[in-house]
């Protein structure tokens, strides 16, 4: 019996884990398909706190999670399948199913399953992850100064992502497969009021051009059929992301969107004992230090809640 089960193994799931440990907590970690989160695919981070030199995605996870197994946090490498209710002498606790069959248990649950970036599937582009394609341009628009970069979307995301990229870029193109965009008017505007910002409206992205690091995009142009290459240094997918909570449905509320509704500035989900951190309940910022700071928040509210429950 954990005192709490973590689902999910990027900054908030980590953060959670030392300040269970550090309070007592008997705590695990189940990694899920994922291990890390999407930080794993980042190559550099320079606005995590405490990083003058900037530091990897990778070794930053790497850091937090030795940080949290010095405390005393367990790991496992797993998928969670359900989560069942189980009331043990008018005590509820949770049953968590495995996808190798095995069953673990505990008086609490953190949801930290993050939300997957939606990428396009075309050729040579998960290759050059990290390379050159990326889904995240405040996390990696700096690297990128005065080079020319393509940002693939059209919705309120694309346009805000362009947009942030201008600081840097010395060019943004904006590829949409369609000649009508799904941003709001506003947004538009700000966009094609930007000389940074150029368009390939009507072009359905192809492959990736890569030697070694990306060099450019191969594109359809819907019209006329004609395939067309544009140089880019770095290619950013806007195209939105998923929360991973699929396996949630029914266990806890969740909005139209698929991510986890909290309650106010707590990490409480409308199932008591239940509690969420990091993007899956963030649809907005979604970066690492704010993973990281809800993760606290829940490794807080957990704690309580035991305290509070006398469990």
């Amino acid at each position: 019996m954990y005192d709490s089960i973590i689902i999910g193994s990027g900054p908030a799931g980590l953060t959670a884990a030392i300040y269970l440990s550090r309070a007592g907590l008997k705590n695990i970690i189940i990694n899920g398909m994922e291990p890390g989160g999407q930080l794993t695919t980042t190559t550099e981070v320079e606005n995590f706190p405490g990083f003058p030199q900037g530091i990897s995605g990778p070794q930053l996870i790497k850091d937090i999670k030795a940080q949290s197994k010095n405390f005393g946090t367990e790991f496992l490498q797993a998928v969670v399948k359900d989560i069942e209710n189980v009331e043990n002498n008018g005590k509820k606790t949770f049953k968590l199913h495995l996808d190798n069959g095995n069953i673990i248990e505990a008086k609490t649950v953190i949801l930290s399953t993050g939300a997957s970036a939606k990428y396009l599937g075309i050729e040579n582009e998960k290759e050059n992850i990290g390379k050159g394609v990326s889904a995240c341009a405040t996390c990696d628009g700096f690297f990128y100064r005065g080079k020319d970069v393509v940002v693939i979307g059209g919705g309120d995301t694309a346009m805000e992502e362009a947009i942030f990229l201008t600081k840097f870029v010395n060019k943004v193109t904006i590829i949409n497969r369609r000649d009508v965009l799904r941003a709001s008017a506003i947004m538009q505007q700000r966009a094609r009021d930007n000389e940074k910002i150029e368009w390939k409206l009507d072009y359905t992205p192809k492959k990736v051009l890569a030697d070694e690091k990306v060099t450019g995009i191969e594109l359809l142009n819907n019209k006329t059929g004609e395939i067309e290459t544009l140089a880019a240094d770095g290619i950013f997918v806007a195209i939105g992301r998923t929360p991973n909570t699929k396996f949630l449905e029914g266990k806890v509320e969740i909005d139209d969107r698929g991510y986890i509704i909290t309650k106010g500035k707590s990490s409480k989900t409308s199932t008591a004992g239940i509690f969420a951190a990091g993007d899956v309940q963030d649809s907005k910022y979604q970066q690492a230090i704010i993973a990281a700071g809800s993760g606290a928040i829940a490794g807080l509210d957990v704690e309580e809640y035991l305290r509070e429950n006398n469990l």
